[in-house]
């Protein structure tokens, strides 16, 4: 292996370092430096997969004790893990992690994990070929995996995070609330009194701040929040569809509905236009993440921006950076949110007599666009 006059990755030392006496064991240098064995092993043989602060401190330790440090194998890499792949909204996502790499002499390796068992695949594959760490998108492991991670010295950061981020974990997000509470206030100073909300499943942090800020801009606009109007399914073009036929079939039907993303948004404008309505002219829409297909959506869709590619971009910022300033950093970001208006939103008007005609065929485009927008 690459250590001094033969010494091993497993410790013993040969035959220049040991007579020397200059060589000691893994197991102390290891005990000195607060770290396992396993990771001077892989500082000793050129392994990627160490921190670049860690790597450093413990290569200055092996040559004082006569090993030499083998140089890192290969170019490093950054794991970008996502639940669900082909979908613009992770599009947008691995471009903003690839552009902030080109910077770099770092690549990114993408891959789908989205359940534990996935994860326990990915780490034990990564930590055989080397990585710097990973970047992983709506998922956080448990505290068993979490305290491996850091024993291996394999840093981690959570995109979007699934439940509210503790101390124990850096993450990026954005600021869900205030895009729910800008949307709905929009739809209020346009006139409108009677939104529906389309909520994403209420397991994620991020989908529950929404809808949080959907209810929070009716009460400070002393309007009533009627649960009836209240939906949550999945964050797809189909979940979109089916809870907007609901809503649109009420007696008192919604003026208006706020979609979790865009791609539910895409949904409701179908189900709309199935019921021979039209948007805004009968119903106003506005989506949530501003994918590049929003600007295609007929009418083009009104929404909230998300800065996906800057998270991303962020997020593999935190995780390269040195250890002085990983320490300087805040374990939580939020990037801003901004109202996007197009021409899917305007003052309600006089829709009635349109309710009453019969539904149109969904087309076989608007089923295209909706795989376009799947999202876990």
């Amino acid at each position: 292996m690459a250590a001094a006059g033969g010494a091993s990755a497993s410790g013993s030392a040969g035959a220049g370092a040991s007579r020397s006496g200059r060589a000691g064991s893994l197991t102390s240098i290891a005990a000195a430096a607060g770290v396992s064995v396993s990771t001077v092993s892989k500082v000793l043989n050129g392994r990627t997969d160490v921190a670049p602060e860690t790597r450093e401190r413990l290569g200055r330790i092996l040559r004082t004790h006569g090993y030499q440090v083998a140089p890192r194998s290969g170019i490093g890499v950054v794991d970008l893990l996502i639940g669900q792949l082909g979908g613009l909204w992770s599009d947008e996502l691995i471009r903003g992690a690839v552009t902030a790499a080109a910077e770099t002499e770092i690549s990114v390796i993408v891959s789908r994990v989205g359940s534990a068992s996935e994860f326990a695949r990915w780490l034990k594959i990564a930590t055989a070929r080397g990585t710097l760490g990973a970047l992983s998108v709506l998922y956080l492991p448990d505290p068993a995996t979490l305290r491996r991670m850091a024993e291996a010295s394999l840093p981690l950061v959570v995109i979007d995070p699934p439940v509210e981020p503790g101390g124990e974990v850096r993450s990026v997000g954005t600021t869900n609330w205030q895009g729910g509470l800008s949307a709905t206030r929009h739809l209020i100073e346009l006139g409108h009194r009677r939104i529906a909300a389309i909520g994403g499943p209420d397991h994620l942090w991020s989908c529950r701040a929404r809808l949080d800020g959907y209810r929070s801009a009716l009460r400070r606009a002393d309007l009533p929040v009627d649960e009836n109007l209240v939906r949550c399914d999945e964050l797809t073009a189909d979940a979109g569809l089916r809870r907007a036929r609901e809503l649109l079939g009420l007696a008192d039907a919604p003026t208006a509905i706020v979609a979790a993303n865009d791609a539910q948004a895409f949904g409701v404008l179908q189900a709309i236009a199935e019921r021979g309505l039209r948007s805004p002219d009968d119903v106003s829409v506005t989506g949530f993440d501003d994918v590049q297909i929003a600007t295609w959506a007929t009418p083009p869709l009104t929404t909230v921006r998300q800065p996906l590619a800057a998270m991303a971009a962020t997020a593999f910022w935190m995780l390269t950076s040195s250890g002085g300033e990983r320490e300087m950093q805040p374990r939580h970001l939020e990037l801003e949110t901004t109202l996007v208006v197009r021409r899917s939103t305007a003052p309600p008007g006089n829709g009635n007599s349109a309710r009453r005609l019969p539904p149109t065929p969904a087309c076989p485009e608007g089923r295209l666009i909706r795989r376009l927008f799947t999202r876990t």
